[in-house]
């Protein structure tokens, strides 16, 4: 019986994995100090956000298996001259819960720096519907910053790699 329960978890260790518990908190100013400078004294006169759909975990062969992944959420600073304000970054879960805020305060990235999340595999408490805000601002006119989410996992020999973009968080309809 024994045998045959390792053999089992083996060969679908997906079925036995549980909820993930909270992971330990990412420290930006430490893990990325060389990509971050100090906060700029100007007054912050152009703000910004985006939308990143992310997917923690897809369901694959009619819904019968689910497949998770580890997912990086990159934000660049794609100015040559400015500093970009990361003001928050915010992670969500399929239905709309905060899961995580990875920012006790705003922090200002180099000219063409990037910060990064790392969410590893077995944290699903994202689902198939995760998703970040990232809110930025700058002191002028800046290029807009490059924000993607990189999704990376497998089953048994078969491997996947899928990048979303970021979409600019903008108001739409009638005025």
């Amino acid at each position: 019986m024994q045998a045959a329960l390792a053999t089992a978890m083996l060969l679908c260790p997906l079925a036995f994995a549980g909820q993930a518990s909270a992971q330990p908190k990412v420290n930006l100013e430490q893990t990325f100090a060389d990509s971050l400078q100090a906060m700029p004294n100007e007054q912050l006169a152009v703000t910004g956000g985006f939308y990143v759909p992310a997917y923690s975990s897809v369901a694959m062969s009619q819904g019968r298996l689910r497949v998770d992944f580890s997912v990086t959420l990159s934000v660049h600073n794609a100015s040559e001259t400015q500093a970009l304000v990361v003001r928050r970054i915010a992670y969500f879960d399929t239905a709309g819960k905060q899961v995580e805020s990875y920012l006790k305060a705003p922090v200002a990235v180099k000219p063409l720096a990037t910060i990064s999340i790392f969410i590893p595999t077995d944290d699903v408490r994202g689902g198939t519907g995760a998703n970040f805000i990232v809110d930025w601002a700058a002191t002028g006119e800046i290029a807009e910053p490059a924000v993607e989410a990189l999704m990376v996992g497998g089953v048994a020999n078969a491997h996947y790699a899928f990048i979303s973009q970021g979409r600019p968080t903008r108001t739409v309809g009638k005025k």
